[in-house]
């Protein structure tokens, strides 16, 4: 049986290494923050030591037989409530999933102190704040270099084709999704929806002002502008 200043470090340390996984979502204004990192952290390794230590007693007698891991082994698939709830799903966006991951994460590392494995749930504590906050940087950087957008375009009948869209705006056959003449006036004008995929945020900002320097072309908006893969997760 572990001593009492033993049990006590061992949640302290999961306590801190929870917060600091906690603060990193805490500063992005998530709803599973310092708090439900720290308590699920905390909760784990209390698990744990009950798994380790709780039945010590009756393993003591005779013709016992335990398996201490099986408490431990339900808080792998238990904690998947938490997570869900941090998800959020609006239309095509989904959000919180690597909140999600982070909760799920937070309850090995708790797993991991409680077991004593100090060196473990330290490392993966650092691995994890790496993940979090340096690779967003190069996620972010990918994906404005791969989004779409809808354009709407009101141009003289036949004032722009497929073709002359590519050339104006340097795109290749295929980054141009759809191509459709929504109306035609009678008055002489189209109205197109082109939708256009990876795309980076830069180049729609530019679309519209090549497009109205072609003759023809009357009016351009951007209807609609979302990462390639429809998800956010965040």
């Amino acid at each position: 049986m572990m001593s009492n200043s033993e049990m006590l470090i061992r949640l302290i340390s999961a306590a801190a290494l929870g917060s600091l996984i906690g603060f990193e979502r805490e500063r992005l204004l998530w709803a599973a923050g310092i708090r439900t990192h720290m308590l699920v952290c905390v909760g784990s390794c209390l698990i744990m030591l009950v798994s380790q230590y709780g039945f010590s007693n009756i393993l003591a007698q005779d013709h016992v037989v335990l398996d201490p891991s099986r408490i431990a082994a339900q808080v792998v698939s238990g904690i998947g409530f938490l997570g869900a709830g941090s998800i959020l799903a609006r239309g095509e966006i989904v959000k919180g999933l690597t909140t999600a991951a982070s909760i799920w994460t937070v309850a090995a590392i708790g797993l991991a102190v409680g077991g004593g494995l100090y060196l473990a749930a330290g490392a993966s504590t650092v691995i994890i704040l790496i993940i979090l906050v340096g690779i967003k940087p190069l996620e972010e950087a990918y994906r404005s270099r791969n989004q779409t957008c809808m354009l709407k375009v009101e141009v003289e009948n036949n004032g722009l084709t497929p073709e002359l869209l590519r050339e104006t705006l340097s795109l290749r056959p295929s980054q141009v999704k759809r191509f459709l003449v929504e109306s035609r006036d009678p008055q002489g004008t189209d109205q197109l929806s082109i939708l256009l995929s990876k795309v980076s945020s830069q180049d729609i900002a530019s679309y519209p002002s090549k497009l109205q320097e072609l003759d023809g072309v009357n009016r351009v908006s951007i209807v609609k502008r979302a990462s390639d893969n429809g998800a956010n997760h965040t």
